[in-house]
């Protein structure tokens, strides 16, 4: 570390030294037996865990093994103990996952199986709509579900209109069987400090569950002058009857962002080096806040036995205002580029249902689970926008590597009411579905068979005066064949047909398109999956191999030498893929989560065959990661963690005549559980990016050649106590 990193740590550290020095000394003066006791616990409590299963859409909470498809879960150990600010630092430690941001400002995206998934399309408790939409603080949420490939099935579409490789789903903290009351204070470098807590409590000999948990965060990070400040509260009831569960969450979300470090687009033919790691490239007067207050209501009512009836409601009421900047660079060598700058201002109003029924019964031998029920999502966009590039769009002068500070550009062009935005669109989504699982032979073989009938409708309103400018009405049936064979009890062979589903695309306005305006029918991907998934023990292991098909669209002339253009689906891009992961205990405290993955993305049936073959942008050719915990045998309840995270070589642009190399991160931890007053304390210390390596971390993006620079060192030190 530098001086100037030593010196900021130093406080933190000497606190969390003193505390856990005093706290070992107090506990020499107990019962040997009971402290160990305690410590053990505490210990076994805080283990970072990948659970194999969770829930998979309309199917419902199951384990993986009886499932035909890629599911696991990281649980809220994981997030206490690498004390992550975003979603995007949980979804690290996943070997199929990379995370890159939208264009300027603080949202986060996800490349699963090489395909995009936006923050609007994370599920919560299963609905649509209703989580955050740029940047998700973790410390609300019990698991953090990921499904890898397409679940337009068990789903439904996703309203933003990704989710082709993967989806994200989380889940509510609510009261256990046990209770629970945790503060934790938590450091942050370079000067980020806050704190948190976490209380549940069941009541009426546990019918009634009540868990509230908040934390609240500020100050500044690693990258240079960049800022955070995260305040979420959340709140859960729930009710446990004998036919009857009844839940609500109520969420409380509130997120502000200063001096964001942009992605860099390069409009050159070469790639910069790579600027110094906490070197920020942003403007002083950039920022984000972000409001969000979001809840559901859940419940579930057994008519008989083997039926059950489900139904849940959701909504999201989210604000997020902010001037974002962008970097084009000019010249690779110097680093010379123009900036840019975009105000912003948006409200959604979110609504989410679903509801359904599900039996089980056996005939002749054969066992079913029908599930059969609906779903809807309706969303309100009202946003407006003012770029401000400054006198003929041409920006500011600016450079990657020596940054000067400028006055924010004057306004280029503002579209709607920037005061008080009217809506720009609606969205409809209206599904219906319905499906058997059938088991054979004890169940040792169980094949899934369904479909869904999903209506999209979008309806498009005028910046100018609100008037509805457009209306997009078609709907889709995507079926789901799978199959899963048990030959023994811990192992399980599975394979599926899927698709995705999102809503087609619409051409372009423009003199030289002979359809303009044409609303395409919603298009679907198709997935073929295989795989297998062993239990040994307390260690899980898990292969897939797949093949994703997904349509792109363009323009082609409509005869040769022509100049007139037809828009359509004509072009396609093929993801082929391997994927291994691995997590559990090697041997006695000893544990791992561990994986990768091979992905081939290449460009099909481009426009003239000019990128036939070619490598999809921003798709690293592989993925691999490795994280491992020890619990020493010498050092009574001490525990020593290590990460490595890599990631392939990624191209550019679709010419491939750019790529970004390939790059490793090594993170290293520790944490040490001592007694305060009989009570356990958990010490944790973490250093991300140890190197304090400088890399460009993803080139995924949607509409140009950009690319997001990794985080430079950081420092993290937490301190928890149980009640």
């Amino acid at each position: 570390m530098t001086v100037r990193s030593i010196r900021r740590t130093a406080s933190p550290l000497a606190l969390l030294c003193a505390l856990g020095a005093g706290a070992a000394a107090h506990a020499q003066d107990g019962a040997a037996d009971t402290t160990q006791e305690i410590v053990v616990t505490a210990q076994r409590a805080n283990q970072t865990q990948v659970i194999r299963g969770g829930q998979v859409g309309i199917l419902g909470d199951k384990p993986a093994s009886d499932v035909p498809f890629s599911i696991k879960s990281y649980n809220s150990a994981l997030i206490l103990n690498q004390q992550p600010q975003t979603l995007g630092q949980v979804l690290e430690n996943d070997p199929t996952i990379r995370t890159t941001y939208g264009f300027g400002n603080a949202a986060e995206q996800f490349v699963i199986r090489g395909f995009t998934l936006y923050g609007d399309d994370i599920g919560l408790d299963g609905l649509y709509g209703v989580t955050p939409r740029q940047l998700i603080a973790p410390e609300l949420y019990d698991q953090v579900q990921v499904l890898n490939g397409a679940s337009a099935f068990l789903n439904g579409a996703a309203p933003g209109g990704s989710g082709i490789g993967g989806s994200v789903n989380l889940v509510p903290k609510r009261a256990g069987d046990k209770d629970l009351y945790r503060i934790t204070a938590n450091y942050t470098g370079s000067s980020h400090v806050g704190g948190a807590f976490d209380v549940s409590h069941r009541f009426d000999d546990g019918a009634i569950g009540l868990r509230l948990n908040g934390a609240f965060r500020s100050g500044d990070v690693a990258t240079d002058n960049e800022y955070r400040r995260t305040a979420v509260l959340g709140g859960a009831l729930d009710y446990r009857g004998g036919d009857v569960r009844l839940s609500l969450d109520l969420d409380y979300q509130r997120v502000k962002v200063r001096n964001l470090r942009p992605k860099v687009t390069i409009a050159t033919t070469t790639i910069s080096a790579v600027p110094r790691a906490s070197h920020n490239y942003a403007q002083g007067f950039t920022y984000s806040i972000l409001r969000d207050l979001f809840g559901i209501v859940r419940g579930e009512w057994d008519i008989t036995s083997n039926v059950m009836a489900y139904a849940s409601f959701g909504a999201r009421d989210g604000s997020e205002k902010g001037i974002y900047d962008g970097i084009t660079v000019t010249d690779a060598l110097t680093g010379a580029a123009t900036g840019n700058a975009l105000y912003v201002p948006r409200t959604d109003n979110n609504e989410a249902a679903q509801v359904g029924l599900r039996a089980r019964f056996r005939s002749g031998g054969i066992s079913h689970e029908l599930n059969v029920g609906g779903s809807s999502v309706w969303q309100v966009n009202r946003n407006a926008y003012d770029f401000r590039y400054g006198p003929g769009f041409a920006g500011y002068a600016t450079n990657l590597y020596d940054t000067p500070s400028v006055a924010l550009p004057s306004s280029s062009l503002v579209g709607g009411n920037l005061d008080d935005p009217f809506p720009v669109s609606r969205t409809d989504l209206r599904s219906a579905f319905a499906s058997d699982t059938i088991g054979l032979f004890g169940d040792s073989v169980l094949i899934t068979g369904g479909a869904r009938l999903q209506g999209i409708e979008v309806r498009g309103y005028s910046y100018a005066d609100g008037s509805r400018t457009s209306r997009y009405r078609k709907d889709a049936v995507t079926p789901v064949v799978g199959i899963v064979y048990k030959p023994t009890a811990n192992l399980s062979l599975f394979a599926n047909r899927i698709q995705g589903l999102v809503q087609g695309p619409t051409a372009p306005v423009d003199a030289t398109i002979v359809n303009p305006g044409e609303i395409f029918a919603p298009y679907k991907s198709t997935q073929y999956e295989f795989g297998g998934k062993l239990a040994i023990g307390r260690f899980n292991t898990s292969l897939a191999v797949y093949q994703t098909k997904q349509p792109s669209a363009y323009a082609v002339p409509i005869a040769t030498g022509s100049s007139l253009q037809r828009y359509g689906l004509f072009g396609e891009q093929r993801n082929r893929g391997i994927e291994l992961s691995v997590d559990g205990e090697l041997a006695r405290g000893l544990r791992v989560i561990a994986g990768g993955s091979i992905n081939d993305a290449k460009l099909r049936k481009t426009a003239g065959g000019t990128n036939d073959g070619n490598r999809a942008q921003g798709v690293p050719t592989y993925l691999a990661n490795a994280n491992v915990e020890w619990d020493l045998p010498f050092v009574h309840g001490a525990t020593v963690t290590g990460r490595i995270v890599q990631t392939g070589r990624q191209e550019v642009n679709a010419a491939n005549t750019l790529q970004i190399p390939a790059w490793t991160r090594f993170d290293l931890g520790a944490r040490y559980v001592v007694l305060v007053q009989d009570k356990p304390v958990t010490l944790r210390v973490n250093v991300d990016n140890v190197a304090n390596k400088r890399y460009w971390a993803s080139a995924y993006d949607s509409f140009s050649a950009a690319l997001l620079q990794g985080a430079p060192r950081t420092f993290k030190a937490s301190a928890s106590i149980d009640f």
